[in-house]
């Protein structure tokens, strides 16, 4: 059952979710261009910035697996408040780390907290939202990404350039509070999955439960790898093009500001376009697509900075689009009352995938005294094969009691 809401309410709830998830998407995407300043205040190798952001990763994972024994059993707007301010707290700790090993114990706790928001955003979504029409909405939560690549990325490059690489946290801390005092006044209470509540003697088993159902597993198994596939690459975009092609981190702003402005626009149309013609077809659309991308942003020739800027929006794309469709299908996997610990794993899960991901994908690259970067093919090879197999895969992943759903779903 979902919740009504009208036109103009809902809009604003699913920006503010958004924005929410802006901030989250922020905070794991500016540690990947920061790496090449990273790598000089603290003296460590592309390999060991991997690592902070695996740190960051397996924490999330830890934490949404935790999050199935409880995420059902709140308010889901009081769920979501409550992690989003210890997740600002997160970033305080960061901006404030005084050496890397710090840091990366802070990247660990923003892990545990940011890890849980996601599936709550899109349980939000799954209980607001009519099935039929969450690609939609999943497409505009999903700006989210291409807003942090608009704005927070390049904002947060320029801080770091000029006053730090602590400056971009400092942003996070104030921005996320101005969306937290919104939250508390926009978001509606949601506590219609509460009718339906687990006795505590029966959270252990209902967890255990989750992975004996063979459709949550498919759906399981999707996430993860496609997490993974992207991981094996984006991690280590802005060393290679500092290490490689010697662009100035600077100018990093730019190229990833030209991605981020594409996929503002293409994500709410992908989001739609998965509603008309089916997220299983766009999203093996895009996953295709995104090979040519992959392959060629692992071996990159020696382009101009002009070249690199009109090339990432069709890599950014190629991304997003999987992730769009994707998202939207994993909302309609599993039964309402059970929906927030289903997305809690599944996001436990693309943690975990992400985690390995770029923790595999640094374990063979090699830095050179002139700081070139070897190896990087062998993870676009792997990508783009992993790619066909969830291509594949996808076809595995249905919606559950599809017919039930939309029956009585509203138009």
């Amino acid at each position: 059952m979902t919740t009504t809401l009208n036109p103009s309410r809902e809009r604003l709830v699913l920006w503010l979710l958004a924005l929410t998830q802006f901030t989250v998407i922020m905070d794991f995407m500016v540690m990947m261009p920061l790496a090449p300043q990273l790598m000089q205040a603290f003296s460590i190798s592309a390999a060991q910035v991997s690592g902070a952001v695996s740190a960051y990763a397996w924490c999330a994972g830890l934490s949404g697996l935790a999050a199935v024994t409880y995420i059902d059993r709140f308010d889901r707007k009081r769920m979501l408040m409550t992690m989003f301010l210890l997740f600002n707290l997160s970033n305080l700790a960061c901006a404030l780390a005084p050496n890397f090993h710090v840091l990366v114990l802070s990247r660990a706790f923003a892990g545990l907290t940011g890890g849980v928001l996601g599936a709550i955003v899109m349980a939000i979504i799954g209980d607001l939202i009519a099935a039929n029409r969450r690609g939609y909405a999943t497409g505009i939560v999903m700006t989210s990404f291409s807003m942090a690549a608009i704005a927070g990325v390049p904002i947060g490059i320029s801080l770091a350039a000029k006053f730090g690489w602590q400056s971009p946290f400092y942003m996070l801390v104030v921005f996320s509070t101005l969306i937290w005092i919104a939250g508390m006044n926009v978001l509606p209470p949601l506590r219609e999955h509460l009718n339906v509540k687990t006795p505590f003697s029966q959270v252990l088993p209902e967890l255990v439960g989750l992975f004996r159902v063979p459709a949550h597993l498919k759906a399981f198994a999707l996430s993860a790898v496609n997490m993974f596939t992207g991981m094996l690459v984006i991690p280590f975009i802005s060393p290679v093009l500092v290490g490689n092609l010697g662009v100035h981190p600077g100018d990093i702003t730019w190229i990833y500001l030209a991605g981020g402005v594409t996929t503002f626009f293409t994500s709410r149309l992908i989001g739609v376009w998965s509603d008309k013609v089916g997220k299983h077809t766009v999203y093996r659309v895009f996953s295709l697509f995104s090979i040519a991308p992959i392959m060629i942003m692992t071996h990159m020739p020696q382009w101009p900075l002009l070249a690199l800027i009109l090339f990432f929006p069709f890599f950014m794309v190629s991304m997003s689009g999987r992730n769009v469709p994707m998202q939207a299908l994993m909302t309609t996997v599993s039964a309402p009352q059970k929906r927030g610990a289903f997305l809690s794993a599944n996001s436990a899960l693309q943690q975990v995938g992400t985690g390995l991901g770029a923790l595999a994908g640094g374990m063979w690259l090699t830095t050179d005294a002139a700081g070139h970067i070897g190896g990087y093919e062998i993870n676009g090879w792997l990508a783009s094969a992993l790619t066909l197999v969830s291509c594949w895969w996808i076809g595995n992943v249905r919606p559950a009691a599809a017919p039930a759903q939309q029956a009585s779903s509203p138009a």
